[in-house]
């Protein structure tokens, strides 16, 4: 069986630190391609720059997206991700400081699949990223791309 993996959208490298801590204390040993930026972000998934090399249909299990993101904010990438017929079912978690009530709207209008606000306890962050690990990797069903080429 091929093993998940994990896009990390994140531009503050203590938050990338901590949750990779995170995952790793929690035993969810999935493979995570960490990008910096919205673009890099957007690279990734559609095979551009200095990715222009990765499988094509080698999409991530799942997207853990920042919204306070340099070169292009974490909304505008969830936009872009769902306007495209290779990534409109990805599932993506938007895992963010921001407590912000129009974030969080805004989030859920263009499409994301949870809205997780980063708990300033590492403890309390350790036990979201658990909870995101055993949903997303472990008991969600994903779209088979086989139901996605009908769709």
């Amino acid at each position: 069986m091929k093993k998940k993996r994990i896009l990390l959208v994140e531009d503050n490298d203590d938050d990338v630190i901590l949750t990779l801590r995170a995952l790793e204390e929690n035993h969810i040993g999935n493979e995570v391609d960490v990008v910096r930026n919205g673009a890099e972000a957007l690279d990734f998934l559609f095979g551009r720059g200095k990715y222009k090399d990765r499988k094509a249909g080698s999409l991530p299990t799942i997207v853990l997206l920042d919204l306070k993101l340099p070169k292009v904010d974490g909304l505008e990438v969830l936009r872009r991700i769902r306007a495209d017929e290779r990534t409109k079912f990805l599932p993506v978690v938007i895992l963010t400081s921001s407590s912000e009530e129009n974030d969080l709207i805004n989030g859920y209008e263009l499409g994301a699949n949870s809205y997780v606000c980063k708990p300033i306890e590492f403890e309390e962050f350790a036990r979201a990223v658990k909870q995101l690990g055993l949903y997303w990797l472990l008991l969600n069903e994903p779209i088979s791309k086989k139901v996605q080429e009908e769709i």
